[in-house]
C-alpha cells in the first residue's frame, strides 16, 4: 500500500512534510522543587561541576539560595599574600570557631541568588529520550552571583579596632549621660493607611526576610548516585494518556493557549528582597518619580552622581526642576526634604512623635549644616527637644561622627555645582533664609547664638597683661592733644569751636509734627526722613570722605518693578513681610533665571524708598515681641490719588500712637485738611488701611491697631 502524495500548499511554497511525530509528557514529580541556576559572571565553558561545594542553604518562600564553593589555593593563579591579607582583615589575629576563614587564608567564596524573573509559568526543563519529550515546570530561575559580605565584616573589624584605639566614644561632647530619664509612651492605634505604608516599607521587608529561617541542604555532585536517582524524576512516571490531561486539549482550547485573550496582567509582588526596585524597573518610571525614589533611599547625593544614575541623555534642566521639588541644597549637595521622608499623618518609629514635629527638627539639622561642616548632637538636641533616637536618625541621614569634632557633613562641599548653576544656588539660598526665619520663631533661637568653634578660635586673641598696659599708654598718649583741644573748646562754650574740633552736634527736631530735615535725623539704617541720605547734605554718610563704608549698589529694574507692584497692592508692609514676599517671588521663578543676586537688606530698603515710599517710626509697646525687621514699617507716601493727603495724615498719627480711636482720626483729618471728612471717606480710608494691615499684623503682632467704636 503506497502512501498518498504530500499535500501542496495553495500559495505555491515548497513542500513542508511532517518528518517525525514526538510524544510530549508532563512530569510533575519535581514541579515544585526544580530550580534553574544561572552563573552570569562565569563563561559556560568554565562550570562549577568539578569544584567542591562546601555548603548550601535555601529560604523557600523568598527563593533565596546561598552556596559556599571552595577556592583552589594551590592554583598558580591564586595570590597567596592577598588571600592571607583578606582573612586577616575579616577575622583578625584570633582563632575562633566563628571565624569566616579557619585556615587564615581566603579558601572559599559565597554565591547568593537573585531572581531572574518573578513569573516562571512559561518556563520548563525538558529532556528527550527514545522519541519522547518529558518537560517539568520550573519553580524558579535564579542567578548566582558572588557575595562580598566578608568585606562588611572586615569593615566592622576596622571600626572596632579604631574605637578601641581611641578609647571609647568618638567625642566628649557626643558622650551620652550615664543616667537618663525614661519616658513612657503609649502607642496609638494604627490606622489602615499607616499599616499599608509600614508593610510596603523597606524596613518591614528586611524584617520579613530575616524572619524566615534558612533550610540547610546537602550538595550532591553531577556524577553522584543520588543525583542520578533524582534525574529519573525528570521523566513522567505515568505514561497513560488519562493522567496527562494538561496536554490533551481540544483545538479551540489549544488555540486559546497559543493566543490567549488580551487582559491586563496583575503583577503579584513577592514578599522579600525581590520586591526592591531594580535600576531597570526604576528607569521605566517618570523622571520625577525616579529622582524621588533615589533621593528617598540615598538621602544625600551630589548632582553629578544623580545624573549618572538616570538614563543616559536625560536633560539636566529637567532634572534640576524635579530635584528642587524633593530635595534642598546643602553645601553644594542635594539632601532629601523632610516631608518626603516623613509624610503627613505619619510618626516616628522610635518615639511616636508626629511627622510635623519631626520635619521641623530635621530641617533645623539641615540648616545647621548650611552654616558649618560639623555640629554637636547635644547642641541640636537642646534646641529641637526631640528624643535622642530621632536626633541620631537625623544626623545619620546626612553626617558621620568624627573624633572630637561631633558630626561632620557626609559629603565634601561641591563648589563646582554652585559655580555652574548660580541661579539654582541663589534660589536655594533664599529658600533657606525663609526656613531660617520660621525655625527662629519655632525654636526661639538666634543665628548669632550659634557661633561655630572655628569662628571662636579665629576671633580669640591671647594678649598678655604687659601688652595690654603698653597699648593703653600708647592710646592715652595719642589721644591727649585732641582731648585737651576738646576741653578748651568746651570751656569757651562756642558752637563754632565745637564744630572746628570735628565733633558733630546732634540736633533734635523742633517739634514732633515736623522733624528737621538734617543729618541729625538719620536713622540707624541710613535713611533721612524715610529717604536715602545724600552725600551733599550729610558728609558723615559719604563713603568717599573717610567716614562711610562700601557704597550700596544700585537696584536692578526687576527689583524696582517687584517693589513697585508689591506696594501698589498693599500700602503698608514691614521689612520682614517684604522679604517673605520676595523669597516667594524668587521660588516661583523658573530654573535658569539669574536676575537677582546678593540682595541685601540695605539694598531692599533703598529700593523701597525709591518707589515713592517712606519709613514711619511706629511707637511699639515695650512688651512687644516683634523682631527688628518686623518693627521697620514702610508705607506708600504718594500715588497721585486724592487720598494721598488723608493717608499721610493717618501715617503721622500712627507715628505718635500705637493704638488710635476712630473719632480721633476724624477730628485730626478735619483740622489738617480744613473740610469735614464724610463717613464714606472715612470708611474707604480705613478699609484700605485695614486691608493692607491684614498681612502686616501677622508678622508685627497686629501693630497699627484701630479701636473702632
Amino acid at each position: 500500500m503506497t502512501s498518498p502524495p504530500p499535500l501542496t500548499m495553495a500559495s505555491g511554497e515548497d513542500d513542508d512534510p511532517v518528518i517525525q511525530e514526538i510524544d510530549v509528557y508532563l512530569a510533575k514529580s519535581l514541579a515544585d522543587k526544580l530550580y534553574l541556576f544561572q552563573y552570569p559572571v562565569r563563561p559556560s565553558s568554565m562550570t562549577y561541576d568539578d569544584i567542591t561545594h562546601l555548603s548550601a542553604k535555601i529560604k523557600p518562600k523568598q527563593q533565596k539560595v546561598e552556596l559556599e564553593i571552595a577556592i583552589n589555593t594551590l592554583s598558580p593563579n591564586y595570590c597567596r599574600s592577598k588571600g592571607e591579607q583578606i582573612a586577616l582583615n575579616v577575622d583578625g589575629t584570633t582563632s575562633e570557631d566563628s571565624n569566616t576563614y579557619s585556615v587564615k587564608m581566603m579558601d572559599k567564596q559565597t554565591f547568593t541568588s537573585i531572581q531572574s524573573t518573578t513569573n516562571t509559568s512559561r518556563y520548563a526543563a525538558a529532556i528527550f529520550r527514545k522519541g519522547e519529550l518529558h518537560i517539568t515546570p520550573l519553580q524558579g530561575i535564579l542567578q548566582m552571583r558572588p557575595s562580598f559580605s566578608y568585606l562588611d565584616k572586615a569593615d566592622c573589624k576596622h571600626r572596632e579596632r579604631e574605637a578601641a584605639n581611641e578609647g571609647g566614644d568618638s567625642s566628649q561632647d557626643e558622650a551620652d549621660e550615664d543616667v537618663k530619664a525614661v519616658t513612657v509612651r503609649f502607642s496609638r492605634p494604627e490606622s489602615e493607611q499607616a499599616r499599608q505604608r509600614r508593610i510596603q516599607s523597606y524596613d518591614f521587608l528586611q524584617k520579613k526576610q530575616a524572619e524566615e529561617s534558612w533550610v540547610h541542604l546537602h550538595y550532591h555532585g553531577l556524577n553522584d548516585g543520588r543525583s542520578d536517582h533524582e534525574r529519573l524524576y525528570l521523566y513522567c512516571q505515568t505514561m497513560g494518556g488519562s493522567d496527562n490531561t494538561e496536554l490533551v486539549k481540544t483545538p479551540k482550547e489549544y488555540l486559546a493557549m497559543l493566543m490567549p485573550p488580551v487582559a491586563e496582567e496583575k503583577i503579584v509582588r513577592p514578599v522579600g528582597p525581590s520586591n526592591m526596585l531594580s535600576m531597570a524597573q526604576l528607569r521605566t518610571l517618570p523622571l520625577g518619580d525616579q529622582i524621588k525614589t533615589l533621593m528617598k533611599n540615598v538621602k544625600v547625593m551630589p548632582f553629578a552622581n544623580l545624573m549618572g544614575l538616570l538614563t543616559p541623555g536625560t536633560d539636566s534642566t529637567a532634572v534640576l526642576r524635579c530635584i528642587q521639588q524633593v530635595a534642598l541644597l546643602v553645601q553644594g549637595n542635594w539632601v532629601v526634604k523632610s516631608d518626603v521622608l516623613y509624610p503627613k499623618n505619619s510618626c516616628s518609629p522610635h518615639s511616636g512623635v508626629p511627622a510635623e514635629v519631626l520635619c521641623r527638627g530635621r530641617d533645623f539639622v539641615m540648616w545647621r549644616f548650611t552654616q558649618d561642616r560639623s555640629v554637636m548632637r547635644k547642641e541640636i538636641a537642646a534646641i529641637i527637644k526631640l528624643p535622642p533616637e530621632d536626633v541620631k536618625d537625623f544626623l545619620e541621614h546626612m553626617a558621620v561622627p568624627r573624633i572630637n569634632r561631633g558630626w561632620e557633613f557626609l559629603l565634601p562641599s561641591d563648589g563646582s555645582f554652585i559655580k555652574k548653576h548660580p541661579d539654582v544656588a541663589q534660589r536655594q539660598h533664599m529658600l533657606w533664609m525663609g526656613i531660617q526665619s520660621k525655625l527662629e520663631k519655632v525654636f526661639t533661637f538666634s543665628k548669632d547664638d550659634l557661633v561655630s568653634k572655628k569662628d571662636l578660635e579665629t576671633e580669640t586673641v591671647h594678649v598678655s597683661g604687659e601688652q595690654r598696659l603698653k597699648a593703653a599708654h600708647e592710646r592715652a598718649r595719642h589721644n591727649q592733644p585732641s582731648l585737651e583741644k576738646d576741653l578748651s573748646a568746651r570751656r569757651q562754650g562756642g558752637a563754632g569751636a565745637s564744630g572746628g574740633t570735628g565733633v558733630r552736634v546732634k540736633e533734635e527736631p523742633v517739634s514732633e509734627d515736623e522733624p528737621m530735615d538734617s543729618c541729625s535725623s538719620v536713622h540707624p539704617n541710613g535713611l533721612v526722613n524715610g529717604y536715602p541720605s545724600s552725600s551733599a547734605t550729610c558728609p558723615a554718610s559719604n563713603p568717599h570722605n573717610g567716614h562711610g563704608g562700601t557704597p550700596t549698589p544700585s537696584p536692578s529694574p526687576e527689583l524696582r518693578d517687584f517693589v513697585w507692584n508689591t506696594f501698589r497692592k498693599q500700602h503698608v508692609l514691614t521689612l520682614s513681610e517684604v522679604k517673605r514676599l520676595f523669597n516667594l517671588h524668587l521660588a516661583s521663578l523658573p530654573p535658569g533665571h539669574s536676575l537677582f543676586h546678593s540682595i541685601s537688606d540695605r539694598l531692599l530698603q533703598d529700593t523701597i524708598l525709591m518707589s515713592q515710599c517712606k519709613q514711619i517710626l511706629v511707637p511699639f509697646p515695650a512688651q512687644s515681641t516683634a523682631a527688628a525687621d518686623e518693627q521697620k514699617v514702610f508705607v506708600v507716601w504718594e500715588t497721585g490719588e486724592t487720598f494721598d493727603k488723608h493717608r499721610q495724615v493717618l501715617y503721622e498719627i500712627f507715628m505718635k500712637n500705637y493704638r488710635v480711636r476712630r473719632n480721633v482720626i476724624q477730628t485730626r483729618l478735619t483740622q489738617e485738611l480744613g473740610d469735614q471728612t464724610t463717613k464714606a471717606d472715612m470708611d474707604r480710608l480705613l478699609k484700605v488701611r485695614l486691608a493692607s494691615e491684614q498681612s502686616v499684623e501677622q508678622t508685627a503682632e497686629q501693630y497699627l491697631e484701630l479701636a473702632l467704636e
